[in-house]
């Protein structure tokens, strides 16, 4: 049987990447290294890339990055040649890639940037595409697509910074407190305030702008956050949907890596009717979106029983605690079948 070379991108100059460090380290030790040899590409946090040579065990605790276990690394992009040119101080060599599987969170990692580089070297990659990796990572068209599909989102507007106080408080008399501020374009709640008093509208504003110079303003949705993890092109087959069960304020980034004060149960404590109809309200957006195969659509369930799109996460968590994971397991798919079903959907497409 044929062996592929994987590239494994990690780490990555993103305010995420010692999240990716993690997830990357999940995926490199579920690999089937009877069919895969890993070949891991480091990012610095200054956005250097390098053919990492070490133990995966230094990735997550983020002593990767050293003159012993790396050579510089820059990815070929010449469709005949597939592959990353290492720059050793003897000369350069080069290894051949069969797929790449970004294990990058955030922005220049899951945003399409990545994605775009991959693809222009005629590389076949493991998640979604260039402009379905752009669209969910902006959270106003993503939106939008959603309501094109048939599934509601909450009532947001987006705004840039000129004149944002203003509108963003004409938005929270129309639509009522709690509300949120987002950036646009930023994973794992970074940036994200819960405004309860219009008095905490400037605050939450200024932090949101940090992160991003677009920023979106949500209402708050009523109950709670359920998740389902989709898997596919064509085909899709979901996990079990998972529940998001808080205490308090919402599932910012302490909550989603520690779960101090919340819960998650998958499968989720809903009907196994609403967990269907779940299911098919998060393939229809993963196929308006363009998603390619794999991505973690999150939505909200009400009280009243109907469902609200959230937003899809186009890279998910890799660890054994994550929900993607979770969602796949609960379903009776293991983390190291889940990666080898990414990487043979991935080589499909040579």
């Amino acid at each position: 049987m044929k062996k592929y070379n994987i590239a494994v991108l990690f780490g990555g100059c993103s305010p995420e990447y010692s999240v990716s460090l993690e997830s990357a380290y999940g995926v490199l030790t579920h690999m089937d290294r009877s069919r895969f040899t890993p070949v891991m590409i480091g990012i610095s946090r200054a956005g250097d890339w390098f053919y990492f040579q070490g133990e995966p065990e230094k990735i997550p605790e983020d002593s990767w990055h050293n003159r012993e276990d790396c050579i510089p690394a820059v990815l070929s992009p010449n469709r005949s040649r597939h592959g990353i040119f290492l720059l050793k101080e003897e000369g350069t060599a080069f290894i051949r890639i069969d797929a790449a599987f970004p294990v990058l969170h955030g922005k220049n990692g899951e945003d399409g940037t990545v994605q775009g580089a991959v693809a222009l070297a005629g590389i076949p990659l493991a998640g979604c595409d260039t402009l379905s990796s752009a669209l969910c990572m902006d959270k106003d068209r993503a939106h939008r697509l959603a309501v094109a599909a048939g599934v509601r989102t909450p009532k947001s507007v987006a705004l840039s910074r000129e004149g944002s106080y203003e509108k963003a408080r004409s938005f929270g008399q129309r639509n009522g407190y709690p509300l949120f501020v987002k950036p646009v374009r930023a994973g794992s709640s970074f940036g994200v305030t819960r405004v309860i008093l219009k008095e905490q509208l400037a605050d939450a504003l200024s932090l949101a702008f940090q992160y991003d110079d677009t920023v979106i303003v949500e209402e708050a949705i009523e109950g709670f956050e359920v998740g389902c993890a989709v898997l596919g092109n064509d085909s899709l087959f979901v996990g079990e949907v998972d529940e998001i069960e808080l205490s308090g304020g919402f599932f910012d980034f302490t909550e989603k890596y520690t779960l101090k004060t919340s819960a998650i149960h998958v499968p989720a404590r809903i009907s196994g009717e609403k967990a269907a109809e779940i299911k098919e309200a998060a393939k229809r957006v993963y196929k308006a979106l363009g998603c390619r195969v794999f991505a973690r659509v999150d939505l909200f369930l009400t009280p009243e029983g109907e469902i609200v799109f959230n937003e899809v996460n186009t890279i998910p968590g890799f660890t054994e605690h994550s929900r993607y994971p979770g969602m796949m397991r609960a379903a009776g798919v293991s983390l190291a079948d889940v990666v080898t079903k990414i990487l043979l959907l991935a080589l499909e497409e040579r």
